[in-house]
């Protein structure tokens, strides 16, 4: 298991770009599929990205394609989500997930950052 920690979220003007962080903690970092999810209205979690256990892969929803990327980095035990272009409707509590990489579900959560985009 890895406990996990986002930072780096904030206000901004829409335009503008935030950097979030995601620290965990536990065994074998680099043996996880990491991703960040943030609320949608009657939606639950929508997906935002991941990025393979590596780091080679990313992958994005259409909403985010262009404006935001992840990266990691294994020795630091941390994945990144950089944020451009933002839009009022990025606002959300953007939580980050980490599923091993044999597994079909994300089951470990962070407790999630606050992103607030005003126009």
């Amino acid at each position: 298991q890895v406990q996990l920690v986002e930072s780096g979220g904030g206000s901004v003007q829409a335009g503008g770009s935030l950097s979030l962080s995601c620290g965990a903690s536990g065994r074998s970092f680099s043996n996880y599929v990491m991703a960040w999810f943030r609320p949608a209205p009657g939606k639950g979690r929508q997906y935002v990205g991941s990025i393979s256990s590596s780091g080679d892969m990313t992958d994005y929803v259409e909403a985010v394609k262009g404006r935001f990327t992840i990266s990691r980095d294994n020795a630091k035990n941390t994945v990144y989500l950089q944020m451009n272009s933002l839009k009022p409707e990025d606002t959300a509590v953007y939580l980050c997930a980490a599923r091993a990489v044999s597994a079909s579900t994300y089951d470990q959560w962070g407790q999630g950052t606050q992103v607030t985009v005003s126009s």
